[in-house]
């Protein structure tokens, strides 16, 4: 396939001296032959080359930590498979969730070829039309809904462990994703019969392709590397060690025994809570590389899919607009295609814009619940609430404080993620530890009920001014 670069070029047009939104404002190149930026940044500059090498070294540190402490303890070597083995555990129940979703994606295409002959039927007799629309319309809720309510029932009937919960989830999510943007891609060929629809291959390319915006053509590279593959692939593996090792040395360990006891010391959830920011952070860091760079740079080599950009460099900006639209291009792009510039012409810019957040949020914490088996939404509050807010606080202010405001920036994300890294534990460990109760619920959470978090015995304030 030849190259296609798509240029949209959104622009505010004033009307009766009120500001309209009918387009964004900044121009998209949506797809072109380009590389990641952490792959152009550690090709070109020996500096970020001596931080991925810090982070190697940390990995393993781990693995020696690891090895050495379980030899001499236990008299055996650990290399933290146990962890890795418990996290994907009953793989194939989840490959049997994935092969359903697969199939039931895969049955829009024959539904497309169907709707096309349809839409042949109302372009000759135009009353028909409108039943048309609805039919459509209707057939399309009720396969994304099939997409979704097997899994989600098998799993909440059965909860599978976390890494294969996030399989299927994950991909639930991507395929129901993928049909939105192929279904608003091909409806209006079926109904207007101006262009063929895609050919199977072009649709079976486009549900594996590292996108969730459709077109027919996507730029290729000439030849798949496969040493570039391999490489992508051991750090994917690498990162799944790192996060396991993370999680096994220095979070559960404060978090396991919570909720054994009826009561626990406020002192003791604060310094846990402070206690899991770095190792909160590291592995959301290692979650970002793993995710975004790693495995979707193997997927886009696999399949010659030429432009990398999936994300941009996030980690400058000093504005949480402009975070969120360069972290993950991917999603932004589905999000802004698919919810936000449909909206705005009939909302405006603020509902749409909190509308989006709402769905992402709303979509993450779903995922959460649905891998570790309760609904406790820490995350939906700090992504839905807390960033809204955010988002025009810093919009100005970041332009013109820079350095100050990507200070900001960093605490925001050191400070919530070590909070997520702490609430969901002591969640998941209070229903795992505290005794089972009448009012148990997926919805309610038990961690703040049990145990009863109390001040030390005869605390008092005292003047931090005081030296004598």
């Amino acid at each position: 396939m030849g190259k296609n670069v798509v240029c949209k070029c959104y622009k505010k047009v004033k009307q009766n001296g009120k500001t309209t939104h009918e387009e964004e404002k900044k121009e998209y190149d949506e797809f072109a032959i380009r590389e990641s930026p952490l792959t152009t940044l550690y090709d070109s500059s020996l500096h970020i080359r001596a931080i991925y090498h810090i982070f190697v070294v940390i990995l393993l540190l781990l693995m020696c930590d690891n090895v050495i402490f379980d030899l001499i303890e236990n008299g055996k070597i650990n290399m933290g498979l146990s962890v890795v083995a418990a996290g994907f555990g009953d793989i194939r129940r989840a490959f049997k969730l994935w092969v359903y979703e697969f199939f039931v994606a895969m049955s829009l295409y024959p539904l497309l070829i169907v709707y096309s002959w349809i839409g042949g039927i109302s372009r000759k007799y135009p009353v028909l039309r409108p039943m048309a629309v609805r039919v459509g319309i209707a057939a399309f809720v009720a396969l994304e809904l099939a997409v979704a309510a097997v899994p989600v029932f098998d799993l909440c009937r059965k909860h599978l462990p976390v890494g294969s919960a996030a399989i299927v989830t994950v991909e639930m999510f991507r395929f129901m994703m993928k049909l939105v943007a192929i279904a608003s891609a091909c409806a209006p060929r079926c109904l207007n019969g101006t262009t063929p629809l895609p050919t199977f291959k072009q649709y079976i390319y486009f549900m594996f392709a590292p996108t969730f915006l459709y077109r027919d053509q996507y730029p290729r590279t000439k030849k798949i590397r496969w040493g570039v593959v391999t490489f992508h692939l051991l750090e994917v593996a690498g990162v799944i060690f790192y996060n396991c090792f993370l999680w096994e040395r220095f979070i559960i360990p404060y978090w396991s025994d919570y909720g054994k006891d009826k009561t626990v010391e406020a002192g003791v959830v604060v310094r846990g809570m402070f206690t899991c920011v770095m190792p909160g952070i590291i592995s959301w860091l290692c979650g970002f590389y793993c995710a975004m760079h790693a495995w979707l740079n193997a997927c886009s080599e696999m399949l010659k899919f030429g432009d990398r950009l999936f994300y941009e460099d996030w980690w400058t900006t000093s504005r949480f607009s402009l975070y969120y639209r360069r972290w993950n291009r991917v999603v932004h792009s589905w999000l802004r295609d698919h919810i936000y510039l449909p909206l705005v012409p009939y909302v405006g810019r603020p509902l749409a814009i909190f509308t989006v957040f709402f769905v992402s949020s709303l979509t993450h914490e779903v995922i959460i619940a649905l891998c570790i088996g309760f609904f406790y939404p820490v995350l939906l509050m700090e992504f839905g609430v807390l960033s809204v807010i955010l988002v025009p606080l810093t919009e100005t202010a970041g332009r013109r404080f820079p350095n100050a405001f990507n200070l900001l920036l960093w605490l925001c994300f050191f400070i919530g993620n070590g909070m997520l890294a702490s609430l969901y534990s002591m969640e998941y460990f209070a229903r795992l530890n505290c005794p089972p109760s009448e009012n148990d619920s997926f919805f309610i959470p038990k961690s703040w009920t049990c145990p009863e978090v109390i001040l030390k015995p005869n605390w008092t304030f005292q003047n931090p001014l005081r030296i004598f």
